[in-house]
């Protein structure tokens, strides 16, 4: 899968970590294929929210599963859709199961399962969320995996989930952080490593400013 070549991002706005190649693809990825679609909505379809390039997802799991390696998770909670790939790719190197919080109740589901309501920003309207009590159990030390830190409202959501079935959260991760959206001050009571792979500080224009 080629990206298209044209960035984005200024390319002197662009500052890079030393923490891996993994980080390095992912930025690559943003400046060539992301679009800022305006009120600070990043478009992602291209390579993580609607087409999938696996390969990229391959690397965001592996570096998933470094940084949270110490944690000592057992269990991946994520969101219906878009934090699923990510997930199932961190879940892949940490050899523990995905669990991912569903927008309808099946037929099939355990009855009473966790509920909580979300905000949906993309879709601008209220998402409840749903998980069966038989996939996440007190025993349970929880890694959160999302696609995007923003408002970290669908964050919240999980981690009072987590919190409802008494497992304990261990950490939480997304793969682009929107600096400019303040969300991490929104999980810091949460008091667990907080790792995003990406970081953008604002969007202006057509242009995406990445940072540390």
């Amino acid at each position: 899968m080629q990206p298209n070549t044209t960035p984005l991002a200024h390319p002197d706005m662009i500052v890079w970590s030393s923490r891996g190649i993994t980080m390095q693809l992912l930025v690559d990825r943003i400046k060539s294929d992301a679009k800022h679609l305006g009120k600070g909505v990043i478009k992602v379809d291209s390579f993580m929210n609607h087409q999938i390039d696996p390969v990229l997802m391959k690397a965001i799991g592996e570096e998933f599963a470094k940084r949270f390696s110490d944690t000592n998770p057992t269990l991946i909670l994520t969101a219906e859709t878009s934090g699923i790939a990510p997930a199932v790719a961190a879940g892949m190197f940490l050899k523990i199961p995905v669990v991912f919080a569903r927008k309808h109740q099946p037929i099939t589901m355990a009855q009473e399962p966790y509920r909580e309501v979300s905000v949906s920003p993309t879709h601008n309207k209220e998402v409840e969320f749903v998980v069966s009590t038989e996939y996440l159990k007190a025993t349970d030390r929880v890694l959160i995996i999302d696609d995007f830190l923003a408002s970290a409202k669908t964050i919240v959501a999980l981690s009072l989930m987590v919190q409802k079935s008494g497992a304990e959260l261990v950490g939480i991760g997304a793969v682009i952080e929107k600096v400019y959206a303040n969300g991490r001050e929104q999980i810091r009571h949460l008091t667990v490593p907080v790792e995003t792979l990406a970081k953008v500080l604002e969007c202006k224009d057509d242009l995406i400013i990445l940072g540390l």
